[in-house]
């Protein structure tokens, strides 16, 4: 299924953060916070402006991008977990 946000809403997928052990203690997986890390899997076309006009999104397909811990919803499309935000709630773009 392809799902394509409207507007100046992007469609997230959460990065999983590496698992690090201290001292031999697994933290089990409800006890985890969630990423902030995610990457850009569809992007809607853009914000209307009062004026009428569509203004582009800054984001597109690929890049990473920084989210709040509790930004957007959450859905699930073919048993994989994503986050639908609008553009304004993306933090900052990772650039390597």
């Amino acid at each position: 299924m392809k799902v394509i946000p409207l507007y100046d809403r992007v469609l997230l997928k959460r990065l999983e953060e590496k698992e690090v052990k201290k001292g031999g203690i697994i933290i089990p997986d409800t006890a985890k916070e969630k990423p902030q890390e995610a990457e850009v899997i569809e992007v809607g076309e853009g914000r209307v402006s009062e004026e009428g006009k569509v203004v582009p999104l800054k984001v597109k397909k690929g890049d990473r991008v920084l989210i709040g811990k509790y930004s957007g919803t959450e859905v699930t499309i073919d048993d994989e977990e994503y986050v639908i935000v609008r553009e304004e709630e993306i933090l900052a773009k990772i650039s390597e």
